[in-house]
């Protein structure tokens, strides 16, 4: 298999993507930010916001991947996985639970009065 070179990321102003209620919970939606896309994740009270292009395909995909948990340390955490070969990345670090070498960008994401707000490299 050959990955798609990943992009280097760039910092996004922050900017209001939706209300909360607009993203169901345990899904995502695609928001594009000054032409780059983000995958935004709401799952239980907290939101994701990282790089929608899946790097093992090149696909804009990553924000209809399925999102669930794993333990890794003993810690409970949140991934999704791509809907075309179910890489899974970590929603807080970005990084690939199939390959540590290769990982998304991860944007701050935050919620205020009901809506999302993502931006800027976490």
């Amino acid at each position: 298999m050959t990955l798609t070179a990943t992009p280097t990321p760039v910092p996004l102003p922050m900017t209001r993507v939706c209300a909360l209620d607009d993203i169901l919970p345990g899904t995502g939606v695609c928001a594009l930010i000054s032409g780059q896309q983000v995958a935004v994740f709401r799952v239980g009270e907290r939101v994701y916001a990282i790089g929608n292009r899946d790097p093992f395909t090149g696909a804009n995909v990553l924000s209809r991947g399925l999102t669930g948990s794993y333990t890794a340390g003993g810690q409970t955490r949140v991934k999704v996985a791509s809907p075309l070969l179910k890489h899974a990345f970590d929603l807080d670090s970005g990084l690939s639970l199939d390959d540590p070498s290769v990982s998304v960008p991860v944007y701050a994401a935050r919620t205020e009065g009901g809506d999302v707000w993502t931006g800027s490299l976490a």
